[in-house]
């Protein structure tokens, strides 16, 4: 049989769900998921197979309205992936369109941006429809279908799996013929070094939700193979003032410790091996300024 092999990007607004998705298409974690929106910074590849057909699916940062140098670079990528992909799932989150929250108005912005770019294999994949009626939700498909933008509209519910297939069914049918970009049982093309320091900063957002809003960042800086086939990760936590560094550390210690056990738990998990994982929080305001920091998470610096 030929094989095919092609690049799916997936967009939408802030936590409606991408790296949910990604996930279930791929079936394992390949991008990390929190409540907060913005989780995800930088795009992350997950790999499928359907029977010959390879799908790098492209989990892009959610895309609104920047203020931020690094708002401004998130978008940036978002936009990029869907230029250079095969085909492109538009996921909303229903309740927001049935709410009319400001996600509501990215989504709408989102789609004007895709009527730019007629030509491309889109579909809309309209997520978190648990609870949701059906005469609630049939007004949303019409609207959509009308705007002559999307071959399909599907329903779905990310988290709990349903329909997924059904949506990697529609994105495998649009693969272009071609010979397969990674081994057949890869899920995922990101350096274990930064998916480590992902998975970190997945365990901050979920610990810290509230307390500390964007002003963080998690980079690997030693990573040490051991003679017993462990591994000893260095990592460092950056945030922006004193204060967030009390609120990472906890009282005692506590806080940062509990993150620290969490992200073992996972990566040991994720690598198949024991992970001795050491967690230092420092303080540097530019941050979210300094070039070498997008450079490592693989997004291209904004220059003002």
């Amino acid at each position: 049989m030929t094989q095919r092999c092609g690049f799916c990007a997936i967009i939408g607004a802030p936590n409606a769900g991408k790296s949910t998705l990604v996930n279930a298409l791929v079936g394992t974690k390949v991008a990390i998921v929190s409540p907060k929106v913005q989780t995800t910074r930088m795009p992350v590849r997950g790999i499928a197979m359907a029977g010959e057909t390879q799908i790098i699916f492209v989990d892009t940062p959610g895309i609104f309205r920047p203020r931020r140098r690094l708002d401004r670079a998130m978008v940036t990528s978002a936009w990029s992936g869907a230029e250079e992909a095969d085909a492109v799932l538009l996921i909303v989150d229903a309740t927001d369109l049935a709410d009319k929250s400001p996600a509501a108005r990215d989504t709408m912005a989102i789609l004007e941006g895709l009527k730019d770019r007629k030509g491309k294999k889109t579909a809309l994949v309209l997520n978190k429809i648990d609870g949701m009626k059906r005469t609630d939700l049939l007004p949303l498909v019409e609207k959509f279908h009308a705007e002559g933008v999307f071959e399909d509209v599907f329903l779905v519910s990310a988290l709990k799996g349903e329909a997924v297939a059904d949506v990697a069914a529609w994105v495998a049918a649009r693969m272009p013929e071609g010979p397969w970009l990674y081994p057949e049982d890869q899920a995922a093309d990101i350096p274990s070094r930064l998916l480590a320091a992902e998975i970190t900063r997945e365990k901050i957002y979920l610990r810290l939700h509230d307390e500390l809003p964007y002003a963080s960042a998690v980079e690997t800086e030693k990573w040490e193979e051991r003679k017993d086939g462990s591994v000893r990760i260095d990592q460092v936590v950056y945030v922006q003032r004193d204060g967030q560094k009390a609120i990472v550390l906890g009282k005692g210690g506590q806080t940062i410790k509990k993150i620290g056990e969490l992200a073992r738990t996972e990566l040991e998990d994720l690598f198949g091996r024991r992970v001795h994982l050491f967690l230092f929080v420092k303080v540097r305001e530019d941050w979210a300024e300094n070039s070498e920091h997008y450079k490592e998470i693989g997004l291209d610096f904004p220059r003002e």
